[in-house]
């Protein structure tokens, strides 16, 4: 079962890649379900909300958007004069707030500069790359089958992102570099109704299957703030975006963003 802490150490994953900000804002659940966390009372929702916001609001036309969203400001006010909270929570409250409500006007800084001071509200930050993977995952037939396999990548810490292409039965994951391809296996075989094994070309450029072990691969699971990718990084270009919505030739509803603002939908909108 999907937690407030997986889907928001996820979405900030997301948010951490500039091509993929305006998609995040833009959509009905991810901003209001953002500002719900706010108001979360686990320190590390709170931090990793912020993280994301602080994201977000790199990408300039998504401030007004972000300062418009009903309870955004209050709720980063509340955050700023709350009790209890570690200065980290605090002093990124009031950086998202200050971006927020600042005039439209270029910063005065070198981007070095902005940079450097970003970083320090970043934890484990790190040069690890990512890399694209292709699942052929047997039994993925339907729509709750696909739920299943949702979850169990969601669970999955390392995971980045993820696409699925139904008609094929397969998924394209984006993972950390250093995290093994087994562990993707060893979760969806975990849902005792799937099975996964790797998609690669040989030589003569012909696709075929891999078996992939799913006995000794420990799967470290979304239980505290994971590893993120650095925005510098650029991921493989030739791999459909999981959150890309220009691709009608694909099955992008599977996506871990739809999957993301389902839960945001049914966590709070009752």
């Amino acid at each position: 079962m999907m937690d407030a802490l997986s889907v928001v150490s996820q979405l900030r994953d997301l948010a951490s890649e500039p091509q993929n900000r305006d998609v995040i804002v833009q959509d009905q659940g991810c901003l209001p379900g953002l500002v719900l966390f706010l108001d979360h009372q686990n320190p590390e929702v709170l931090f990793a909300t912020l993280q994301t916001l602080r994201y977000l609001a790199e990408l300039p036309p998504n401030v007004p958007t972000m300062k418009n969203e009903l309870g955004m400001m209050v709720s980063l006010e509340n955050l700023m004069g709350r009790e209890g909270l570690s200065g980290d929570i605090t002093a990124l409250a009031q950086e998202v707030y200050n971006i927020l409500s600042a005039p439209t006007n270029p910063p005065t800084g070198t981007p070095e500069r902005e940079r450097a001071k970003k970083s320090q509200f970043f934890i484990n930050f790190s040069n690890k790359k990512a890399k694209s993977i292709t699942l052929h995952i047997q039994g993925l037939d339907t729509i709750d089958q696909r739920g299943l396999c949702e979850e169990a990548l969601l669970k999955v810490r390392g995971v980045i992102s993820f696409t699925f292409q139904m008609a094929s039965k397969r998924c394209t994951v984006r993972i950390r570099s250093d995290l093994p391809t087994e562990s993707l296996a060893m979760a969806i075989a975990a849902t005792n109704v799937l099975s996964a094994q790797q998609v690669v070309k040989n030589e003569a450029g012909e696709e075929v299957y891999i078996p992939l072990s799913t006995s000794e691969v420990k799967v470290q699971q979304n239980s505290a703030l994971p590893d993120y990718l650095p925005e510098e990084e650029s991921p493989e270009r030739e791999v459909d975006r999981a959150i890309s919505r220009t691709t009608a030739k694909e099955d992008t509803s599977g996506s871990w963003l739809n999957a993301a603002a389902g839960f945001l939908t049914k966590t709070f909108y009752w």
